[in-house]
C-alpha cells in the first residue's frame, strides 16, 4: 500500500502564495499544508482555512529568515530582531551545540500556540529549511510540539529508493540538490529515535526535497512512479508569483506557479489513480 500526504509549504507567506494553495487543494491533490505563524499573510490564510475543508494544517516552524515571535533569542538571531538569513550559519550553530535548546522549544511553541489561538487545529509540525533535521533542533522542536498537544511531525528524510532516472537528474542544478540531501541522511537515526522517545507520529519519509524549485510535471510524475511502499509526504510550494512574493525572503517566485500546474493536472490524478496512492493527511497518520 501506498499512502502519501501532499503537504504545502509556507501557507500565510503572501495572499498569492495562500491562493495558489488553497487551489491546489480544492481542484488538485494537496491535502496538507502548514502556516506561517509569524508571516504578512496570516490572518488570510486562517479564514481561508476555516472556510475550506480540503486541507489539514499544520505549523511551519521558521528558525531562520523572517521575524521571531519572541525577544531575546541571541543564538538564532542576527542583532536586529530577526533571524538568521544563511542555513550554513545555522547549520554551524547548531552543530556546535551553541543553541540554546530551551528558546528554541519557547519559539516553536509560541508559533504554534499563535495558530491554535486563531481556531485552527495544528495537525504537525515541520520546518522552514528542514531545521529540525539537527539532532539540537528537533528535540526542542519535538518538545514544544507535545506541549501543545500536536503529535505528529514530518520526516524530513528522502528515501534513497527514489530514483527519478537519467532524465531528471539530468535537470540543472539536481546532481547537486540530491548530494546536499544524501549528506544528511547521517541525522535519521537521531531523528527516529527521538521520536520514538516522545510517541510522536510520523511518516516513513519525504519525497520532494531535493526537486523544490523545480517541481514540474515531469518531476512529479517521475516522483509518483518511484514512489516505495509504505507512507510517505511530498513537500511542495505552490503560488501565485504576485508583487508581495517578489519581495519575500524567498527564491521559489517562478517556480510556485508551475508546481501549481502541475499538483492541479489530470495527469497527475490519473498517475496517483494508476499507481494505486491513497492521499491522506497528517490528520490520518
Amino acid at each position: 500500500m501506498r499512502r502519501l500526504i501532499v503537504n504545502a509549504d509556507d501557507f500565510g507567506m503572501t495572499s498569492g502564495v495562500n491562493r495558489g494553495i488553497l487551489e491546489a487543494s480544492v481542484r488538485g491533490v494537496v491535502t496538507s499544508t502548514t502556516l506561517i505563524a509569524n508571516s504578512p499573510a496570516f490572518d488570510e490564510a486562517v479564514q481561508l482555512a476555516k472556510a475550506s475543508a480540503a486541507f489539514g494544517v499544520g505549523c511551519h516552524a521558521v528558525l531562520i529568515h523572517g521575524v521571531p515571535m519572541l525577544n531575546g533569542l541571541a543564538p538564532l538571531t542576527n542583532g536586529s530582531g530577526r533571524f538568521k538569513n544563511s542555513i550554513k550559519d545555522f547549520a554551524q550553530t547548531a552543530l556546535r551545540g551553541k543553541l540554546i535548546g530551551d528558546e528554541v522549544q519557547r519559539e516553536v511553541a509560541a508559533q504554534i500556540y499563535k495558530i491554535q489561538q486563531a481556531g485552527l487545529r495544528v495537525t504537525h509540525v515541520d520546518s522552514h529549511k528542514h531545521t529540525h533535521i539537527f539532532p539540537q533542533v528537533l528535540r526542542p522542536v519535538l518538545r514544544a510540539a507535545k506541549e501543545c498537544g500536536v503529535h505528529a511531525v514530518r520526516n524530513p528524510f528522502e528515501p534513497t529508493r527514489v530514483r527519478l532516472g537519467r532524465r531528471m537528474l539530468a535537470t540543472p542544478g539536481m546532481w547537486f540538490r540530491c548530494a546536499g540531501v544524501s549528506a544528511f541522511r547521517v541525522f535519521g537515526g537521531e531523528f527516529r529515535k527521538g521520536v520514538a522517545e516522545v510517541g510522536m507520529k510520523t511518516t516513513d519519509g519525504t519525497v520532494g526535497i531535493a526537486a523544490t524549485g523545480k517541481l514540474d510535471q515531469r518531476m512529479l510524475e517521475a516522483i509518483l512512479d518511484a514512489l516505495p511502499e509504505g507512507t510517505w509526504e511530498l513537500v511542495c510550494h505552490p503560488g501565485f508569483n504576485d508583487a508581495d512574493l517578489q519581495a519575500a525572503e524567498t527564491r521559489l517566485t517562478n517556480s510556485r506557479e508551475i508546481e501549481l500546474q502541475a499538483l492541479t493536472s489530470d495527469a497527475t490524478k490519473q498517475t496517483i489513480a494508476r499507481r494505486g496512492i491513497q492521499l491522506i493527511s497528517f490528520a490520518e497518520l
